[in-house]
């Protein structure tokens, strides 16, 4: 497949002024409600594609396909560049190339890639894979990559998963020894992100921490912080009261303050657009 010779990027996006916070996107009719309130870029994780692509829980129970073809929707539905999760990169180092070219020709910005070794959001066991594993893997993905803009992020579980701060300073090292430019430090609170970058130089990434009220926190801290299961959440349970309320009346009129305008949605999603391109085909405009 030919890329486009002009893609949106992660670099784009970063402000050294202050703290990027994004909202996680779940398909991509939600990514375009992202772009229309205002931010930058568009995530959509794992977590978010697992409950509304699957209704299923972020447990590694999806493949590589189901990730790609997810974001490559999202990528597509907006103008804006889309951060896509990757996991563990699904293969080995030496087909790691595979997931790499995948995800660029479905036209996402940026992907990043774990050291999880399973167990997420559960009470089992939590592990990391071998250092020297992740390290190949990274290094598989930056010289698979075609685009040098087609940012490769480093993601490390150990403060998430394990609460070892020691270990995540020492993988975040060996990252961006290898040329690693977005560390992605999960879990970590904003303190600890202010004296890691000290000593660990790059763009830091992060998820936002339920501890953190105020979002304004991250400043000095991260670059980057992602929220990735805000708008799956918020629509969860805006739906839910909206179905109880239709499902608990008959009277349109207790019902209509719940749900968007037709003429609202439908231009969102191009009918207006498809209609003046039917018009302008049409035999009768020949």
């Amino acid at each position: 497949m030919t890329l486009p010779d002009s893609m949106p990027s992660l670099a784009d996006v970063l402000d050294p002024s202050r703290c990027v916070i994004l909202p996680g996107a779940y398909d991509a009719l939600s990514a375009k409600l992202v772009q229309e309130a205002g931010f930058p870029a568009v995530y959509v994780g794992s977590y978010a594609t697992a409950a509304s692509g699957f209704g299923l829980p972020d447990v590694g129970a999806l493949t590589m396909t189901d990730l790609v073809s997810h974001a490559g929707a999202v990528a597509g539905a907006v103008t804006l560049p889309v951060i896509a999760d990757a996991e563990g990169g699904f293969f080995e180092p030496a087909n790691i190339w595979r997931m790499v070219r995948a995800f660029e020709d479905a036209g996402v910005a940026a992907i990043h890639i774990e050291d999880h070794a399973g167990g997420k959001h559960t009470n089992l066991p939590q592990k990391l894979i071998p250092l020297d594993l992740m390290l190949q893997r990274l290094r598989a993905a930056l010289e698979a990559r075609r685009r040098p803009d087609f940012s490769i992020i480093a993601r490390t579980d150990a403060i998430w998963a394990t609460q070892d701060l020691h270990e995540a300073r020492r993988r975040l090292k060996a990252f961006s020894e290898i040329g690693i430019d977005y560390l992605f430090a999960n879990g970590a609170h904003p303190d600890v992100l202010r004296q890691v970058r000290r000593e660990i130089p790059g763009s830091y990434i992060t998820i936002n921490l339920p501890t953190v009220r105020d979002r304004n926190e991250w400043n000095g801290a991260a670059d980057l912080v992602i929220d990735y299961s805000f708008c799956l959440q918020a629509t969860t349970k805006a739906l839910q009261a909206a179905l109880k309320r239709f499902r608990t009346t008959s009277k349109a009129d207790q019902t209509d303050a719940l749900i968007e305008h037709a003429d609202r949605f439908e231009e969102r999603l191009g009918y207006r657009a498809f209609t003046d391109r039917a018009i302008a085909y049409s035999a009768t405009s020949i």
